[in-house]
């Protein structure tokens, strides 16, 4: 998988034809910033901003992983999106 793929699989995340479940959004997000920049290098949001806390966890969950694998995963994410939500 390369990194056209990756671009490409970024774009039709957009164009689904309904929006995926929170859960579904927040894996999305999660790789994506894995592949973009790598572990977590922030700090964790305060509790209150219960978005940032959700998405900094979901990237949180991938620690470790390479950017390749999670590139892999994010296309293959999709793909499944684009199957169960339409594009």
């Amino acid at each position: 998988m390369s990194e056209v793929d990756f671009d490409k699989a970024a774009e039709e995340v957009k164009q689904l034809k309904a929006k995926p479940a929170d859960v579904e959004m927040l894996r999305v997000y999660a790789l994506f910033k894995q592949v973009k920049v790598g572990d977590v290098n922030t700090t964790c949001p305060g509790v209150l901003d219960f978005t940032g806390k959700a998405k900094w966890d979901a990237w949180e969950k991938e620690k470790g992983k390479s950017k390749e694998d999670a590139r892999k995963e994010y296309i293959a994410l999709v793909e499944e999106l684009k199957g169960k939500y339409g594009v």
